[in-house]
């Protein structure tokens, strides 16, 4: 978690563009109208006031164009961020393909000053024909305080077809279903052609996404139609789609263990104990404490010890797969040293620290994540990146190797498989190989596999799901609502984005995948849990595909973080048929899903 508190402590840039394709395309920027005061008005002092100075941006070859924002007011305006909107295509969101911006955040902008705003298209992708869109926005504490309208159009190709034939397509699906349609082309003597671009038309308009090599997934029940083109030839398919027909699901609260002294932090849920972290300054208790809960009775959690340490933050909180060590970590230290805190489990629901270790993580710790004899750390601050420490003896640990992006923070990690899927803020999405031999990495020697930016950046979480290539990648936007981003990892070396899932309120959090059942558990802050159905192909918007299974709020009133009683759902995890929560401002829930 980025805090409310402390994201100001951190700045970022933007990366250096990461293209896997191009489209050559043009683009337009229109200015939006703004409103003056009235002429009658009294004056209100010094004002800060910003506009777009350009009109219109072509995107050559490069797919890069600037425009300026100049501050034409009379008082300085600052943090700036520049955010951009969700690519669409007539309409709907093209997953796979964004819109960077560079800079990304402005610290400070001077009457009369202006800085240069670079915009780059880039698609994983290919785009097909047609007309894009997208908003770019100067936003201040939170409000747009100018904006611009982004379009460009792609282009059919000329192409010498006599008649094209869409083959194989069904007559019904569910929405929500991904559908791979095949075309045919052939020339004047009947000849197949190979490689002939299809532009495709869904009808009605937004009903449902198609894409350039004929992937569809219809978002709304009724009569669609799909007309695949290719210079003046057409063919069309017809599909009713049905409703998903997922049943409406529901969760109880089983038991709630409260713990409202400090603000609450992650979770970790192992055997019969629970443990969660703390966080921040709750009227003057510091989140320096680690909670532990006797689940044995999960009706009853009952807190059983704690572990205080030299922390402001106690962020994150992980137990080894075999269950006899723990590491917890230090953040806003008072001694300054931070690092970790190395746990014995032998008693069970009563921890005995073993060590702390400083050495090279003085800058705090945000994250960990430990896989057999390695912990992997995520360092704060200036630097930030991942640290490999070799814990085989827990007394005294060891630092083997280190990672780092040098344009944006490192905020999360996940191990599986011997690939370490790194959440490195708006450097995207990176895979490393620590063991898997993809590309000969080891936990002393990692490696990188490739990367992804997905759309808007702020890459925050990830669950890697091996046996469907996929990672689900959540992106913490306190400015406007965050999205799950879901990444195709098929080819590891090339990594592209098919799916989304957004809720119009809050920002998700951590995750939590119910591999057997297909159900991914979503912390959505003031929003509670959202249990998602992620069986079968993903693409496109998946949240007006009916896959919601079930959502709770165990609070009618959201607050992240503020008073005893309202909903801010930090971190979800299945165990033994239940879901536990931890919430930033109760303490642990246990919810049983009906569904």
């Amino acid at each position: 978690m980025l805090s409310w508190v402390d994201r100001g402590m951190r700045r970022f840039t933007n990366q250096g563009t990461h293209r896997i394709g191009r489209v050559a395309i043009a683009a337009v920027l229109a200015l939006l109208p703004s409103c003056g005061a009235s002429p009658t008005a009294p004056d209100p002092g010094p004002v800060a006031e910003l506009t777009f100075t350009s009109s219109t941006l072509d995107l050559s070859d490069d797919l890069q164009a600037g425009t300026s924002l100049r501050n034409v007011g009379t008082a300085a305006i600052g943090p700036i961020t520049i955010a951009v909107g969700q690519l669409e295509l007539s309409g709907v969101s093209v997953p796979g393909a964004t819109v960077e911006v560079s800079p990304v955040e402005i610290p400070t902008l001077n009457p009369g000053a202006a800085v240069n705003v670079t915009v780059s298209v880039v698609s994983d992708v290919a785009l097909q024909p047609g007309s894009y869109s997208a908003r770019l926005d100067a936003v201040v504490v939170g409000r747009s305080e100018a904006s611009v309208g982004l379009g460009f159009v792609v282009e059919p190709p000329a192409a010498d077809v006599a008649s094209i034939e869409i083959l194989g397509a069904p007559v019904g699906a569910r929405q929500g279903d991904a559908l791979v349609l095949r075309v045919e082309a052939r020339d004047g003597s009947g000849s197949m052609i190979d490689g002939v671009q299809i532009a495709w038309t869904v009808d009605p308009p937004g009903a449902g996404l198609i894409t350039a090599e004929g992937r569809f997934v219809g978002y709304e029940p009724g009569i669609i139609q799909l007309t695949a083109s290719a210079g003046s030839q057409e063919s069309t398919a017809t599909i009713e789609v049905s409703p998903r027909g997922l049943a409406q699901g529901s969760f109880t609260v089983a038991g709630q263990g409260e713990q409202d002294l400090r603000f609450n932090s992650d979770l970790w849920v192992h055997g019969d104990c629970a443990y969660t972290g703390t966080w921040g300054d709750r009227l003057g208790q510091l989140g320096n404490t680690l909670n532990v809960w006797d689940i044995s009775d999960p009706t009853a959690p009952r807190l059983t010890a704690d572990v205080l340490v030299d922390a402001r933050v106690v962020n994150d909180v992980k137990v080894r797969a075999d269950g006899r060590v723990a590491a917890i970590s230090h953040e806003f230290s008072l001694d300054q040293l931070n690092g970790i805190t190395l746990l014995d489990l032998s008693a069970e629901c009563d921890p005995e620290v073993i060590s702390r270790f400083t050495t090279g993580l003085q800058s705090g710790i945000h994250n960990v994540w430990i896989e057999d004899d390695f912990l992997y750390v995520v360092t704060d601050g200036v630097g930030s990146g991942l640290r490999i420490l070799d814990i085989s003896d827990p007394k005294t640990p060891t630092v083997v190797a280190a990672f780092a992006d040098p344009f944006s923070f490192l905020h999360d990690v996940y191990v599986r498989d011997g690939l370490a899927f790194l959440s490195h803020w708006d450097s995207g999405l990176i895979v490393l190989d620590v063991g898997n031999g993809i590309v000969g990495g080891s936990p002393g020697d990692p490696r990188e596999v490739s990367r992804i930016r997905t759309t808007g950046g702020q890459t925050h979480n990830a669950w890697y799901w091996p046996e469907r290539g996929l990672v689900f990648v959540g992106e913490e936007d306190f400015n406007t609502p965050g999205i799950m981003h879901v990444v195709d990892v098929g080819d590891l070396f090339a990594p592209v984005e098919v799916a989304t899932f957004r809720v119009t309120a809050d920002t998700p959090h951590n995750f939590w995948l119910d591999e057997e059942r297909e159900i991914l558990h979503m912390a959505w802050y003031t929003q509670g849990i959202i249990s998602l159905d992620v069986s079968g192909g993903l693409l496109g918007e998946l949240e007006r595909q009916g896959r919601t299974v079930a959502s709770q709020r165990y609070s009618s009133l959201g607050a992240c973080p503020g008073i005893a009683t309202g909903t801010c759902t930090w971190a979800p995890q299945l165990h033994e048929g239940l879901l536990y929560l931890a919430d930033m401002n109760t303490g642990l829930w246990v919810l049983t899903p009906e569904f």
